[in-house]
């Protein structure tokens, strides 16, 4: 194998650095308005998680139906503190994704996956954009942060997350994520709203700790 071949995209996948955070409930329209402030598009997806088996280390899920997405937990670097208003877990992963159907499409439920439903609401933070999210992610190779605000739905529950994955240079993500992070906690949550390290985790992982991940059959 050449140099050229270990150094190819699909080989190294996406380096990124993110943070979120999960709330049970229905979100807030205050919240949303919060959010709003900002200009941001909208979505509404389905994605499946693999739980069973369950890999460690591992987030495995079909996104959207049309796209595996394969992401590796590579640690975290510490804790994101965003003045004094927001407190979570960063944790850097590598990501891989690859074009595909959904798993046992046509079949009701698909063993050992679970559904979950997201209408988000997505921009990006790029630095030529200044303190405005932009439609559209920036070029390859340039640093910019995900901002997302997602209604979730998941065996029939409600929840919302908020979250942050910052992509580009590896020494400049972190920087990215925190410049980004300050835009968006300029101002305090309404509602008394609580984002700290209780409710920091990734999907993952909070689907992992839902009541019945562990029974999910192979």
């Amino acid at each position: 194998m050449t140099v050229a071949q270990l150094e190819s995209p699909l080989t190294e996948g996406t380096r990124t650095l993110e943070v979120r955070w999960i709330f049970p409930g229905e979100l807030e329209t205050a919240v949303a308005g919060w959010f709003g402030r900002f200009t941001a598009g909208t979505e509404s997806r389905e994605d499946l998680y693999l739980l069973n088996p369950h890999l460690p280390g591992l987030s495995v899920k079909v996104r959207g139906g049309g796209a595996l997405e394969v992401k590796m937990h590579r640690g975290s670097p510490g804790i994101l503190e965003a003045g004094g208003r927001a407190r979570g877990r960063l944790e850097s992963w590598q990501k891989w994704s690859f074009p595909c159907g959904r798993p046992g499409h046509g079949v009701g439920e698909v063993v050992g996956w679970r559904p979950v439903h997201k209408r988000r609401r997505i921009g990006w933070f790029a630095p030529a954009s200044g303190p405005d999210l932009v439609r559209v992610p920036a070029p390859d190779g340039e640093p910019a942060c995900t901002v997302e605000l997602t209604e979730v739905v998941t065996c029939g529950e409600a929840w919302w997350s908020l979250g942050f994955e910052a992509t580009g240079p590896a020494d400049l993500l972190r920087g990215a994520l925190e410049a980004s992070a300050a835009l968006v906690f300029a101002e305090a949550p309404p509602g008394g709203v609580k984002v700290g390290m209780d409710d920091s985790r990734s999907y993952a992982e909070w689907l992992w700790q839902r009541p019945g991940a562990a029974g999910e059959e192979p």
